[in-house]
């Protein structure tokens, strides 16, 4: 089954963006991102619908079955004959363990999860956390993560070609950039108080904490507490240094 590939748009409607089977391309390194240019959403077409194709008419990747009787895959779930068989899937996919805890979940309740807490789809954050782990001397392993991408995310149930794979990631990419450049900005410009700043910080670090714990990160209480220190000690040292800018 090869479908388009996922949709420029943040994915508003917290359905899964369909993405097309690979085509096969080997190992893509960083500098693919030249080729595609990035969108707020991470995909080559336009439309807040998954799949994007408007040419298609049709946003459900199981609408086209409804007609053609029983036995087409159903809204959300995997397609069986589109993963690979157990033989085809590399020895690091098989054993890549990152997002277990997530077995189960469909597409659309993470990705309103991650949208009411962050600036990110559940696709970019996924596919983000996909290309720091499987990240080489010669770049990131685009064509397989995204061959194999049902089988490293329960909650993704398509194949993404390495080029949708170097969208979402480039969009991600984006959006982290605008996104700390507006709380930098936040945090100079003097708009908080100094304890409205540590509660936007606590905020943010339990968050982001919480992301990493589905991912698998065993985070013990030391090290949360040594890292909520560290972070605020750097947002104390941020604030004196703009308040020292703001009066040269």
């Amino acid at each position: 089954m090869t479908e388009n590939p996922p949709a420029t748009a943040d994915d508003d409607d917290g359905r899964e963006p369909v993405a097309a089977s690979s085509d096969g391309e080997g190992r893509e390194s960083r500098a693919a991102s030249d080729d595609v240019e990035p969108a707020d959403g991470g995909g080559p077409t336009g439309g807040d619908e998954p799949g994007g194709d408007d040419s298609t008419g049709d946003d459900d990747p199981g609408a086209a079955s409804d007609s053609a009787g029983d036995g087409g895959p159903s809204p959300g779930v995997p397609d069986e004959s589109n993963l690979p068989s157990d033989d085809e899937v590399p020895a690091d996919v098989q054993k890549y363990e990152r997002f277990t805890k997530m077995d189960g979940a469909q597409y659309e309740r993470v990705n309103d999860f991650i949208r009411e807490r962050t600036y990110v789809t559940a696709r970019e954050w996924a596919i983000a956390r996909l290309c720091a782990d499987f990240r080489t001397e010669t770049g990131v392993e685009m064509t397989k993560i995204g061959e194999n991408l049902p089988e490293l995310v329960p909650f993704m149930t398509d194949t993404y070609t390495p080029q949708a794979v170097n969208q979402a990631r480039a969009s991600f990419e984006e959006k982290v950039r605008k996104a700390g450049a507006t709380f930098l900005y936040g945090a100079m410009c003097d708009f908080f108080t100094a304890e409205e700043l540590d509660d936007v910080m606590y905020e943010s670090t339990e968050v982001a904490k919480f992301l990493l714990e589905v991912e698998g990160v065993d985070l013990s209480v030391e090290e949360e507490l040594d890292a909520e220190e560290r972070i605020s000690s750097v947002m104390r040292e941020v604030r004196q240094a703009s308040e020292e800018l703001r009066d040269e």
